[in-house]
């Protein structure tokens, strides 16, 4: 089909993922519906014909490869040697029909008390031609830990829709609560510390005193 030259869509209706690396590269696009039910074949056709717009994410990383399957937070150390995470797409990815650009990432605080609250703002931008939604993802990453912490963990999330052109500022509000991890005695602890955020390609940094 590939060598005929005319564009292929792939749709994976899947309970669980299968390997596709060596489609991927011949495919202009992908679309996963999961198994929809008894109307999923009309929810695929307003996909394709682009009568809707997705704006799903994916909730797990799809594997490249047989034994490739992680959880996406998993730890930095895991990730040497045979160990290496490897995905054919990473937890929180998808597409859509239009584009959006993320700017201004800002907190209000660098210095966050045990008591206190860090509000996190970001603006979000649809810089394509036609209407959408986009899931904005708030991770953490805490820099350093008495157990080795997790690259990343998914702390916060909002939908917005957003017409050409125009933008929005997502706000979001943490706590020392949001901190938390299982200490070695396997009781939930916050330790002080540098931790980073990361909103899409943006990122900052704040210490927990």
């Amino acid at each position: 089909m590939a060598k005929t030259g005319k564009p292929i869509v792939l749709v994976l209706a899947e309970g669980r993922p299968r390997v596709i690396h060596k489609i991927v590269p011949l495919a202009s696009a992908i679309v996963m519906a999961y198994l929809p039910g008894l109307e999923g074949g009309q929810a695929i056709a307003d996909v394709l014909v682009g009568e809707v717009n997705p704006s799903g994410k994916l909730p797990f990383s799809y594997p490249a490869s047989p034994n490739g399957f992680t959880t996406y937070d998993y730890k930095v150390v895991e990730s040497f040697g045979e160990n290496h995470v490897s995905w054919e797409f990473p937890f929180g990815f998808g597409l859509s029909y239009t584009s959006f650009a993320y700017s201004d990432l800002r907190m209000s605080v660098l210095k966050l008390a045990r008591t206190g609250k860090l509000a996190v703002s970001v603006a979000v931008k649809n810089t394509g031609i036609r209407a959408g939604k986009e899931v904005v993802e708030l991770y953490i990453s805490e820099l350093y830990r008495s157990i080795s912490p997790p690259n990343r963990e998914l702390k916060g999330f909002r939908k917005v829709e957003l017409q050409p052109g125009e933008s929005r500022t997502i706000s979001f509000t943490l706590t020392p609560d949001d901190l938390k991890f299982v200490g070695l005695d396997n009781k939930w602890v916050v330790e002080p510390g540098e931790f980073r955020i990361s909103i899409a390609q943006l990122q900052q940094t704040f210490t927990l005193e």
